[in-house]
């Protein structure tokens, strides 16, 4: 009678174990599967586009968080309706005023690495090529994007605009942007014998002016204005006394500054100062390119033909 008691204790005492050991394994498989579910990283879809440069560049089909290190393309992005998905700007976007209150992350040619990676953007956008071999390396071992886009001309613009639709999905609005915008140009048109030979002033002391590889340049020429230093090799050259007084513009156009509120001394013999034709623009509508370079455009195009406004 005791070993058959012995026996059945022995049973009953492995069945609890075999029990208990099947449930702790139950259990810690249960949490190894929601440890395990928990580490697997979602999948965003994505897509692939080509940047201004013809580098091919993946980006979640939904940009969520992007960061700009233009003031341009700050513009550009709340122009096409996405400004709400800018989470890091530079300290030169100041326009709309909701973007002075987007987090900085340094200047356009020294971003700080460090502050963009913390702000996990799915894309940041550029706006020179030279930008990119300094930290390219550092964003992309951090999964995030860098699309490049230059707008060089004002045909250049409303494909920027175009693109960021593209890319954010609001291609409906960028397409009524880039209609309004076409329409106010068209209107500018004038006769190649009514344009004004033009100086356009971007710093005082020294002298910078725009040259041909100028994106206003060209632009000038929608408003009825010739640049008399299209020819000059650069963008923004830099030039003497000598070379600027020899070349007799009909308009001087200030890019109004704090330091570039008065024409260079050189230019006090020429038919723009001794005619008056002096005019001045808001800096930031005059050199990026935006849409407000076509409002910068209509009050050249006033100030130049005032008859025909």
């Amino acid at each position: 009678m005791k070993t058959r008691n012995f026996s059945f204790n022995s049973r009953c005492q492995n069945a609890i174990f075999s029990a208990i050991f099947l449930l702790t394994a139950f259990c810690l498989a249960g949490c190894r599967t929601a440890h395990d579910v928990a580490e697997q990283p979602v999948s965003v879809p994505t897509r692939t586009v080509t940047d201004e440069l013809g580098r091919t560049v993946t980006i979640p089909v939904n940009l969520k968080r992007a960061v700009s290190l233009a003031p341009n393309l700050t513009e550009n992005i709340f122009a096409v309706g996405a400004g709400d998905r800018l989470v890091g700007v530079t300290t030169f976007c100041n326009y709309p005023d909701a973007a002075k209150s987007i987090a900085k992350i340094g200047d356009t040619m020294n971003p700080n690495m460090e502050s963009i990676v913390a702000l996990r953007p799915d894309i940041v956008f550029v706006s020179t090529a030279s930008q990119i071999e300094a930290f390219m390396k550092t964003l992309a071992a951090n999964g995030i994007a860098v699309y490049v886009t230059n707008p060089d001309s004002l045909e250049g613009v409303l494909r920027n605009l175009r693109q960021l639709g593209d890319l954010f999905g609001t291609g409906e609005r960028a397409e009524e942007l880039t209609a309004e915008l076409q329409a106010r140009i068209d209107k500018l048109k004038q006769p190649d014998s009514n344009r004004v030979r033009v100086f356009v002033q971007i710093s005082r002391e020294p002298l910078f002016t725009i040259g041909k590889q100028a994106f206003l340049t060209a632009a000038l020429e929608n408003a009825g204005a010739e640049s008399v230093t299209a020819g000059v090799e650069s963008a923004y050259p830099k030039l003497s006394k000598e070379t600027a007084s020899a070349l007799n513009p009909e308009a001087l156009i200030l890019s109004e500054s704090p330091d570039n509120m008065e024409p260079n001394a050189a230019f006090r013999n020429s038919p723009a100062i001794r005619n008056g034709r002096v005019y001045k623009v808001n800096a930031d509508i005059l050199s990026r390119p935006g849409p407000r370079l076509v409002d910068a455009l209509e009050q050249i195009a006033r100030d130049l033909h005032p008859a025909q406004r």
